[in-house]
């Protein structure tokens, strides 16, 4: 971690971005005290388009039923 003031971070912004993002880590300094940390810019993703299967999967409509066997195994005789 490079500390940089403030006056130098001015005067040499475009080598502190390439470094910040060639990974390095830079804190900008007033009066020697920390106040700024420049970080890479990574943009929000795009949000996913939902659905796109319409054509190519089948659901039966049964899908969901549940035969009587397998839930008195499950929940026991009643």
């Amino acid at each position: 971690m490079r500390i940089v003031n403030i006056h130098e971070a001015k005067t040499q912004l475009s080598k502190l971005v390439a470094e910040v993002l060639a990974g390095e880590e830079i804190v900008i300094a007033k009066a020697g005290k920390p106040v700024a940390k420049p970080i890479p810019y990574n943009p929000e993703p795009e949000p996913r388009k939902l659905g796109g299967y319409e054509r190519e999967v089948y659901i039966p409509p049964d899908f969901d039923e549940t035969d009587k066997e397998i839930i008195k195994l499950f929940e026991g005789e009643s």
